[in-house]
Formats: C-alpha cells, structure tokens, sequence
C-alpha cells in the first residue's frame, strides 16, 4: 500500500486573504552601540540604505513610536512542561507593554496537526491574558518550523488588504527549545518565505535541556537549535534570547517589550523596480556618532521582489 503524502498543517480559519502590492520598501530598524544599547538619537540624514549595493533615496523616515501588529507564538508540547507557567508570565508582560494602538495574536502549537489561535488581533489586554491563561501542556512531535510559518503568514497580512499604506510593524516572538520534530514545512521553504515577509522575529529559546553530543558531521541537537532561532531572528532583524533559567524571563520580557518599539521606521522606492522575482540584499548604514561612537544598524538581511504576473489570492489555513 503506497504511503500517502503529508497535507500541510493548517490554522483554525476560513477568511481568504488578499496580498496587496505597494511601491515603498518599508524597513524596522534597530541601532545599537558596541555593548548592544540602543541608540534614539540618530537622524535621518546619518541613515544610509543600500539595496544590492546601490545607494537608495530615503522617502519615509520616523523614530516616533510606531504601532505593532505581532504574534505571541508559544510551545505547548512536553518539553516545556516545567517552563509554561513562566512562559504564561512573561507572555503577559509582553502584553502589558502594549500601546493604544498596538495589536496581538496568540498561538500555541504542539504538532503540526495542532497550531491553534487561541485569541486572534486584538488591542485587549484583558482578552490576551485569558488566552494565555488558556494554554496547555501536550504530547505531540513538535512542530516549531509549521507554527512559525503560518504564523508569520497571518501577521504580514494582517491589515494589507484594508490598507495598503499600512506601515505598523509586525513581529513574531516564538518561545520554544527550538528544536522541530516533525514539521510538514523544512528551513529552507521557510526561510524562502521569510525573505518574502515583513515580520521581525524575536525567539526565546530554552536549549538547555537538549543534548549537546553532536555526530561525527552533525551538529549536537542544542547547537542545531540554537542556530535555527539565531537564524530567524538575524534575517529578519530581530533578536535571540536563551536563558539559562525561567527567572530570567521577566528581564527577557520587558526587553522584548522594549525592542518591539525602540525603533526606526524607513520607507524606500528602489531603484530597481523589476518585478523578476529575486532576492535583493539590503544593507543600512549608520554614521558614527559623537566621539567616533561606533553605531550598528540592524534590520532584515534583504527581500523578494514581487514576480510578473504572481497569483495575488492566498489562504493560509482553512482547518
């Protein structure tokens, strides 16, 4: 009897959502010093942003405070059993820093036969806690690769198709031992869509309980995992945490909370208008500042253009 083939996992949802197109690259950008502080202070003329290597005219700039649309994403298999009542906390301190403006969804995954949103976008805080309050423990083959890309699917979307001059940022914080079981999706097919995505991504990584014996080509399970969520968070100019205890959390919490809107927003039409597909590196440049103070720009590795004649219509899940 031939095996059939795996049907990829699905989100509890049935609106179709459209993808709507815009000219203005729109880029979250972070500037820190040596010692990873963040910096407020840098002008728009000491920016400089370079899409494979050619210099861009800036056309949108604000350090003001702009809203965030952005997913909890929380692990609710076996392996953080002993972490998840923390995890709960330091969800709920994430949302406690929300703004007016800002919008949040929740979701827990176990395996990739169960990704669930437990609250969908909402400003209420009172809502977001009760999701998280709602989470629970489950066996199941974790699937962290299948969540983080629904995941990061729903938040790029959300919003586009009511306005497609939308420039709230969106962001995914994941909290999970990072370590992907049996997910339908691999890296590769994610980090392909990443590229194509504006979502920033911030992991919480609890590795210190996989093994750090690694095969003779291989590396060890902790290393593969921790280098997996390093990945997301690097390409998509975000940031990685791994504590070595749940008493760490409340700091990581309130940093993430901080990060998500200590920020730069910048908008540019390129140069290179060809809709070819292709993948166009983006670099952005900081001046020094004050007293040669070295000042580093952090933001996605690069993006996708749009391809002639690309299907517009797309449905995430309809489980």
């Amino acid at each position: 009897m031939t095996k059939s083939s795996p049907t990829p996992p699905t989100i509890k949802d049935e609106d179709v959502i459209y993808k709507v197109d815009t000219e203005l690259v729109n880029l979250n950008v972070r500037v820190i010093d040596r010692n990873n502080r963040p910096i407020n202070s840098v002008l728009q003329n000491e920016f400089k942003i370079y899409e494979d290597k050619e210099l861009q005219r800036i056309e949108f700039f604000s350090k003001s405070e702009v809203p965030t649309n952005y997913g909890l994403v929380i692990d609710n298999s076996g392996s953080l059993r002993s972490q998840i009542e923390k995890v709960i906390e330091a969800g709920k301190i994430i949302v406690a820093t929300n703004k007016p403006d800002d919008e949040t969804l929740v979701i827990r995954f176990v395996d990739r036969e169960k990704i669930e949103i437990l609250q969908q976008f909402t400003s209420n805080k009172t809502d977001l806690s009760d999701a998280l309050d709602n989470m629970v423990i489950e066996g199941g083959q974790t699937a962290v690769i299948d969540a983080v890309y629904l995941a990061a699917e729903r938040v790029s979307e959300y919003e586009k198709v009511r306005d497609k001059d939308d420039r709230k940022r969106r962001a995914l914080v994941i909290v999970t031992d990072g370590e992907d079981r049996d997910s339908y999706y691999n890296e590769a097919q994610l980090f392909e869509l990443l590229r194509e995505l504006d979502v920033q991504i911030y992991a919480v990584g609890f590795v210190g309980d996989l093994s750090k014996e690694a095969g003779f080509i291989a590396k060890s399970p902790q290393g593969k995992a921790k280098a997996f969520l390093q990945r997301m968070a690097t390409e998509t100019g975000g940031k990685a945490y791994f504590p070595n205890d749940v008493g760490e959390l409340a700091g990581v919490a309130k940093d993430i909370g901080n990060e998500l809107r200590v920020q730069y927003s910048i908008g540019y039409i390129p140069t290179n208008d060809r809709k070819d597909g292709t993948f166009r590196n983006i670099k952005v440049v900081v001046d020094d500042g004050p007293n040669k103070q070295k000042r580093i720009a952090i933001t996605k590795a690069g993006r996708t253009a749009e391809a002639e004649g690309s299907v517009n219509p797309t449905k995430p899940s309809n489980k």
